[in-house]
């Protein structure tokens, strides 16, 4: 199994930006530990705080790959455009949130992902991500 992570902007601070929110450890170190957890999968990351380059790399991958875990940050709640190349690639995306939108500003509520995705996991911080391998492990 191939299944891309792709994080949105801001996301690439994880470990310094609001620890109290995100947590203190940075992605790279959380992603090593995901690789290591998870052998069997071919596990890839891309991270990019410009909304054109995520619909680049979600429409190659959407074709190319077995799954995305697609943390569009707060593109999640703004871009049309991401949840249009979401719903025009046949990989299955699960969308996936560190913190509780729900419980977080109202515009936070809202998601253009979540419509077209194959799930949503939000809330249990950087255990989304694991949360969401195992989800392409047990639906296979």
């Amino acid at each position: 199994m191939n299944i891309i992570i792709i994080n949105g902007p801001n996301l690439n601070l994880l470990g310094k930006r609001e620890p109290e929110i995100y947590g203190g450890r940075t992605f790279e170190d959380y992603f090593a530990e995901l690789q290591s957890k998870f052998p069997g999968i071919k596990l890839s990351y891309f991270q990019s705080n410009i909304e054109g380059e995520l619909i680049t790399v979600i429409q190659k991958a959407g074709y190319e790959l077995d799954g995305i875990i697609l943390n569009a940050g707060a593109y999640t709640h703004t871009s049309i455009g991401i949840g249009d190349a979401v719903k025009a690639v046949p990989a299955p995306v699960v969308e996936v949130h560190i913190s509780n939108t729900f419980s977080r500003e109202t515009y936070r509520h809202q998601s253009f992902i979540s419509p077209v995705a194959e799930g949503v996991i939000i809330g249990f911080g950087l255990k989304s991500y694991e949360l969401a391998l195992q989800s392409f492990i047990y639906n296979q």
